[in-house]
Parts: C-alpha cells; structure tokens; sequence
C-alpha cells in the first residue's frame, strides 16, 4: 500500500498543469514546522478533510454543531448491516457537504462494512474523483474499540 507521499508525488508526476498552480493547504492536524504551519497539497489535503469529517463527533465544533460522523464511537454499536447502512447515509451527506468544488458529488461512493471474521472493526471505503483535474482516489479507514483495558 503506499503512502499519500507516493500518491502526491504521482500526482504531480501525471497530471498536466495546465494553468493550474501548485497550492498548499493547512495541513491536518494542524502542527508548526520552521517556516511556519505544516502544508499538505491538494490530493493531502482531500483525504484530511475527509477525516476531519469521520472522527469529529456532533456536536464537537462550537460553531458547527452539526458537523461530523463521530465513527469512533459506533464501534460500540452492534456492527450489522443497519448500522453500516445509517452510517453511509450520514457519511455521503456529510462529505458532499464538507468536500464540494473539490470533488465531484457524482462520483462520491462509501462502502461501510466488517471484515469477514473481525466484527470488532468497522471498515469504510471512500472513493471520488477530484473535480478539477478527473483524479480518482480511494481511501480505507479501520475503525476499531480502542485497545487497552480495564478489570
């Protein structure tokens, strides 16, 4: 599997630049380095919006109560088919919302489920396509009951 360093890089290695400057975002989680906050590029930048989207909890930011899936906390639910389906339905509204002008809501598909014979974790598929530039990306995300324990 490779690293979202390896996908930037041949990101910028196939797509024509046609007129289209190489701009960086605040990267996520916000960190400092010397020259100032950490930058991610655009392909970096998608995928942190999309977390920002999967482990903010409702209603977490202040100003925007309504925002996030909060998908840590489903591991406590029972992880069957209703709930992998709720979860889509909240998770295509939100990253519709959370990634327009970036990607094109035509092409936004979720996939939430279990591994065979792990139904401790929670497994979701994000797939899309960068409107401005027709990049197709795919993500994977495991989310699972935190480790550790107590007696």
């Amino acid at each position: 599997m490779s690293t979202i360093d390896d996908k930037i890089e041949a990101y910028n290695a196939d797509v024509p630049r046609a007129g289209l400057q190489s701009i960086g975002y605040l990267a996520f989680p916000f960190r400092m380095t010397g020259e100032g906050g950490a930058q991610s590029g655009r392909l970096a930048h998608v995928r942190e919006q999309i977390e920002q989207v999967l482990f903010t909890t409702p209603p977490e930011r202040v100003f925007r109560p309504e925002f996030g899936a909060g998908v840590r906390r489903l591991v406590f639910e029972p992880n069957t088919a209703p709930l992998w389906e709720l979860t889509k339905k909240r998770l295509e509204a939100s990253l519709a919302e959370a990634l327009q002008g970036e990607v094109d809501p035509r092409t936004l598909r979720i996939e939430v489920g279990a591994p065979p014979g792990n139904e401790e974790q929670l497994i979701i598929r994000i797939s899309y396509e960068l409107s401005a530039v027709r990049k197709a990306e795919s993500h994977e995300f495991r989310v699972s009951a935190p480790s550790g324990g107590g007696a």
